[in-house]
């Protein structure tokens, strides 16, 4: 369940704090297929599954960039702003891929805030430190440290 706040002044107030850890989502081939075709990267590692169970892997993997987006939706699960004008990525300062997510595994993210901090313009720029976790894995799947903007 997210972490509902009515208003930036919530957010600012709020500081940093462990925003906890999301719902599983599974990683299946459809998904990664289609991350394929939106991104045109069609490599066989993560869309050949054939060729795939016989690579370093054993099975099709996803794509890194597949697994860093869906930061956005674990993280929006576990925090939300109301009365806001504008909700805006802007950027990430850190991002790694420790582990390969297979096909059929399931991921979650363990999110905090690191930072929260009033912009010019009438805003708010919160960083959140993340780690989307490999259900049974030993080592994240990703680990990164996002940026967001809030405007009123």
């Amino acid at each position: 369940m997210a972490l509902l706040l009515k208003d930036l002044d919530e957010l600012v107030k709020l500081g940093t704090t462990d925003l906890g850890v999301s719902d599983w989502i599974e990683i299946d081939q459809k998904r990664i297929d289609t991350f394929a075709d939106a991104t045109n990267d069609h490599q066989w590692i993560h869309v050949d599954p054939e060729r795939a169970a016989a690579g370093p892997f054993g099975a099709p993997i996803a794509h890194g960039y597949l697994t860093l987006s869906l930061f956005i939706p674990l993280y929006s699960a576990l925090l939300d702003v109301e009365n806001v004008t504008t909700k805006i990525n802007y950027g990430l300062n850190k991002v790694r891929f420790p582990a390969p997510v297979p096909v059929g595994s399931r991921v979650r993210l363990r999110a905090s805030l690191a930072s929260v901090e009033e912009v010019a313009g009438n805003g708010v720029q919160i960083t959140v430190d993340g780690t989307i976790e490999i259900e049974g894995g030993t080592k994240p799947a990703c680990v990164l440290q996002s940026v967001t903007r809030f405007y009123r």
